[in-house]
């Protein structure tokens, strides 16, 4: 022991029973509150989307490319994710953002989800992975109609003086036909789909047809609970997964997987995202297969240094 470190504990021994309980203590209760504010964020009052169904009153609704990002609510100091957790943006990638409410995603590009997610994640950003990101902004949390909403997000992101802030664009729905037209050719050019927004819809939280996804086929997520052995070309490899729905229904999922996933496949408790083609008469999605993991929430790692 050293006489720096000597001394230390030789003070902790002077002091009084109650003064080092009290520390100790007062310590403790310090390290919770600082837990239970990052562990208890409030999550941000977001509107979700509904699929698109054939038949619904077109000409009310504005279309917009739908982004394969990150959902972020930019509450004018920070990002939150939907359950309320921080995505630790670069101090100059926010800087000369509106100090107002923003809901949007963050976005790196087409077929580039597994990247973004990995860089937003982190507790510690990169610098260098953040210079190809954006925020792309499709609604104002604020009252009015939609419409209205949208033409205050013009003028606030076009004085934005950042490259990292951008506006979504929206244009008038009209037919199915044309709906479908432009939707294969968003696909077609490695999009992942379309958004249709009421444009008279207040900003309300909650799953309603204000907002809805229209995509070539329709994906949902589950939870993974076990692997299946592969068998043939897959031996000592994943052959399927075990998922459990939110309804508690399981299933398994055996195509879309890379043989670098299927070597490492997502553990058990891990969130992931899949494709089906509608229902089997038992219920279950038909023709499932994998997408991605779909775990795109900040790491909270409590206290950091």
């Amino acid at each position: 022991m050293n006489l720096r470190e000597k001394a230390g504990w030789q003070g902790m021994q002077a002091r009084p029973k109650g003064s080092i309980c009290r520390l100790f203590l007062c310590t403790s209760v310090l390290a919770l509150v600082v837990f239970v504010r990052v562990s208890e964020a409030s999550p941000p009052p977001v509107p979700l989307a509904t699929t698109y169904q054939q038949g619904i009153a077109l000409e009310n609704y504005w279309i917009s490319e739908k982004l394969d990002g990150v959902r972020a609510y930019w509450n004018g100091r920070e990002f939150l994710s939907r359950n309320g957790n921080v995505y630790n943006a670069p101090d100059w990638f926010i800087a000369g953002f509106p100090s107002v409410p923003l809901d949007g995603e963050l976005w790196m590009g087409r077929q580039r989800f597994a990247e973004l997610s990995g860089a937003v994640r982190k507790g510690v950003p990169v610098p260098g992975e953040w210079r190809g990101i954006q925020f792309h902004v499709f609604d104002l949390p604020a009252p009015g109609p939609f419409y209205e909403r949208y033409e205050q997000l013009v003028a606030l992101i076009g004085k934005a003086d950042t490259r990292y802030l951008a506006l979504v664009t929206q244009t008038p729905a009209s037919t199915h036909a044309a709906l479908m037209a432009d939707l294969d050719k968003i696909v077609a050019e490695g999009g992942e789909g379309l958004m249709l927004k009421r444009r008279d819809s207040l900003y309300e939280a909650g799953r309603s047809d204000d907002l809805m996804k229209v995509k070539t086929f329709a994906d949902a997520e589950a939870v993974v609970v076990g692997h299946i052995p592969g068998k043939g070309r897959l031996q000592n490899m994943m052959g399927a997964l075990q998922v459990e729905l939110p309804s508690g229904r399981r299933f398994r999922i055996g195509t879309g997987f890379s043989d670098e996933l299927r070597t490492r496949p997502p553990a058990p408790g891990t969130r992931i995202t899949f494709k089906y083609y509608g229902f089997t008469a038992t219920g279950l999605p038909r023709f499932a297969s994998f997408l991605r993991v779909r775990d795109d929430e900040p790491k909270v790692t409590g206290l950091e240094p």
